[in-house]
């Protein structure tokens, strides 16, 4: 269950699905997903489905890893791009795939710890973690090209806006209530451009770090 055989099944249902960039179809079949959830759970690790990682927290289904980065591949230059909510990992090895240069921040230390291991054995060594609130940013490898959340919050924060490059593109969930929408917004020099993709489901936004 964690075969290239395998790995091919699941890329060719998130072809399916919509995904259309072969760059990012690459980067998703080049991951191995079942190093980045528990041993117990590798049997499932190319479902298409998110996947407990403990600490409350979830790895990403595939198919939004793959839609939140061709989103923000479709717009991000050559930049550092950050990422919001490390979790184990995946998501900032597969960004890793696509850009020169990562910042992932992760609330929790020892979620931090493990995927900051984790991406170093992997040889992952454009990512850089970092121990932090991701929605206060990291305004000390500013401004971003891209800017991606994996936590669903029910506004913007102003910090991000203002760490977002001019032409680059911001890719995160808010919860509006009712339901959660993956939202882009675009910064132009006619200022910031929202629109909706889809309807998604993710992990609250909480505030601080603990250990």
């Amino acid at each position: 269950m964690t075969s290239a055989r395998t790995r091919k099944r699941l890329i060719a249902i998130l072809s399916d699905a919509g995904i259309r960039s072969p760059i990012v179809l690459s980067a998703m079949e080049d991951v191995p997903r079942h190093l980045f959830v528990d041993e117990a759970l590798a049997t499932r690790a190319y479902e298409n489905t998110a996947l407990p990682i403990g600490h409350g927290q979830t790895i990403s289904q595939p198919y939004i890893v793959a839609l939140m980065c061709e989103q923000l591949l479709n717009a991000a230059s050559s930049g550092p791009v950050l990422e919001i909510g490390t979790g184990c990992g995946y998501q900032a090895a597969v960004l890793s795939k696509l850009f020169k240069k990562v910042v992932s921040i992760e609330r929790v230390g020892e979620l931090c710890r493990q995927a900051r291991d984790r991406l170093f054995t992997l040889k992952f060594h454009n990512v850089h973690c970092v121990h932090g609130d991701g929605f206060d940013g990291f305004a000390e490898r500013a401004p971003y090209s891209g800017i991606i959340a994996a936590a669903a919050s029910d506004d913007v924060p102003t910090v991000l806006l203002e760490q977002l490059a001019m032409g680059g593109r911001l890719v995160m969930p808010i919860d509006r209530g009712a339901k959660q929408s993956l939202i882009v917004i675009d910064h132009d020099q006619g200022g910031f451009t929202e629109r909706e993709i889809e309807t998604v489901k993710f992990v609250p936004r909480v505030s601080g770090v603990t250990r």
